[in-house]
């Protein structure tokens, strides 16, 4: 019976990803004549996992800017919880979900004497859990010894604070903000997990009676995750959100002017990977036994140095409905951008960059105008990797009657996936003897390109065994070598 010596890695890990989609809705009265601009915040609430399902709740604060049957621009916001589940097959109680919610699109139709917004909502999900490898370190074997690197996630999570000031010209009322998140640095230091970037806050506000405009301000962050895992130079990850927005505006009609103070409180959920050195058996095979070895499989998901790029993008922009030299461009709102990572023999960032361009008509009534400017730009990467694009600047006019020429400017970050697995011995099952040859000396014609290890398993001889019997044979084997295997005889 071959003795064999084991050791188990336990960590914690990635062990799954899901995803899931649904829609919510939200009726305004009869007071709405016009839909002027609509936006869809979510908040996640809960998330846990059950057997095959991760289930989620969370709130969808909906804004919506309208014009009146008289023509007087109002605003008007509500909110609505929601619950969901997305099904996962590998799915238990056991594992922490952590889920990202983002709105994918927004409708709005009217229907009776109501006006109904509805979000559809995705949620990407990311599974952790507890992982074990056992792994065969030693035996009764020749064993070929290698070193592996396996991770360990170690999950946190924080809150913070971030605010910014600024003046502007006089305004009578702000009717709708909006914040999209641009994480541009997450790094470790000791203890801390650090989280770095900015917070386009956009406003769109009512200017006199009866005219809209809109500003936006870059909000820099620096979010602190206390994390005991975290050391400088380990990888790490991280999602921000903001939770809640406080605006305050104080206006002097005197002057003309108007100070806005803008409080955000941000949630930040991190993931510290600590990479483990384990000394184990990649392959073994025995000197008097067939064997057959089983292997553990172990699969390492973790992420790689962040790309960081500044696109100003401009052209002609597609256009929801129709504008012309008649029409007064008043603001531009909402401002957003989606986009994907197209592989091939050159990378390219495939996306589009979204607004609102709110229009004031010849007849005093106001429209909005859904306005997307599509984006191709070249990438320096390789494989597979997590996008995030914060769109900023963005500005829009009518040179030509009916086009639109459209401007942005487009923050980006790159985080590469990556992505190893590891192969040791688990196990070994001992068979029959061998059959070995009895002759004092044997030569072998080896395969070209073999090495030290591949020849010693099929010569069931140890490596140093053969490598002293063949002082003059260079491995891997070349076309022609000869190998020659000794053994000693004892006369009866």
């Amino acid at each position: 019976m071959i003795n064999t010596q084991t050791e188990t890695f336990r960590g914690y890990g990635k062990l799954g990803e899901t995803s899931g989609q649904t829609a919510v809705e939200c009726r305004f009265g009869s007071e709405v004549e016009t839909v002027l601009s609509v936006h869809a915040g979510v908040t996640l609430l809960s998330a846990e996992a059950g057997n095959g399902e991760v289930r989620y709740s969370g709130r969808v604060r909906f804004s919506i800017v309208y014009e009146s049957a008289d023509k007087k621009i109002c605003r008007a916001e509500k909110g609505v919880e929601f619950s969901a589940k997305a099904g996962c097959e590998i799915c238990c109680p056991a594992f922490t979900p952590r889920v990202k919610l983002q709105t994918e699109n927004l409708s709005v139709r009217r229907e009776g004497s109501g006006v109904y917004v509805t979000a559809l909502l995705g949620a990407d999900i990311v599974l952790y859990g507890d992982k074990t490898l056992e792994y065969l370190t030693d035996g009764d074997l020749i064993c070929k010894r290698e070193s592996f690197s396996l991770l360990s996630a170690h999950l946190c999570g924080g809150t913070a604070e971030a605010d910014d000031e600024f003046e502007t010209d006089f305004i009578g009322d702000i009717l709708l903000h909006c914040e999209t998140v641009g994480l541009s640095d997450v790094h470790c230091e000791t203890g801390t997990l650090v989280c770095e970037g900015e917070v386009n806050l956009g406003i769109l506000a009512l200017k006199g009676e009866n005219a809209l405009v809109s500003f936006e301000r870059l909000v820099p962050f620096r979010v602190e995750i206390p994390c005991d895992a975290a050391e400088a130079g380990r990888a790490a990850e991280a999602q921000i959100s903001v939770a809640e927005v406080l605006l305050h505006a104080d206006t002097d009609e005197e002057k003309g002017k108007c100070k806005i103070a803008a409080e955000l409180t941000l949630s930040a959920e991190g993931c510290v990977y600590e990479e483990v050195q384990l000394d184990g058996v990649s392959d073994a095979f025995s000197a008097t036994h067939s064997v057959t070895l089983t292997y553990a499989t172990e699969e390492c998901l973790g992420t790689g140095e962040a790309v960081r790029l500044t696109e100003r993008i401009s052209g002609k922009a597609a256009l929801s409905s129709s504008v012309d030299f008649s029409d007064v461009f008043q603001a531009v709102a909402l401002q957003r951008a989606e986009a994907n990572l197209v592989q091939g023999e050159t990378p390219t960032l495939e996306g589009v960059a979204m607004a609102t361009l709110l229009v004031l008509g010849t007849d005093g009534s106001h429209r909005g105008v859904e306005l997307s400017l599509p984006f191709s730009i070249p990438v320096k990467t390789e494989g597979a990797c997590s996008v995030s694009v914060l769109a900023c600047g963005m500005s829009a006019r009518q040179r030509q009657e009916g086009e639109i020429e459209a401007e942005a400017t487009l923050k980006i970050v790159l985080v590469p996936a990556k992505k190893w697995s590891v192969r040791p011995v688990a196990s070994v099952e001992e068979g029959d003897p061998l059959v070995l040859p009895d002759c004092a000396v044997s030569v072998y014609l080896p395969r070209e390109g073999d090495g030290l290890w591949e020849l010693s398993k099929s010569l069931k001889k140890a490596p140093e065994e053969v490598a002293a019997s063949n002082p003059d044979v260079e491995f891997p084997i070349k076309k022609g070598q000869r190998v020659i295997i000794y053994r000693k005889k004892s006369l009866q």
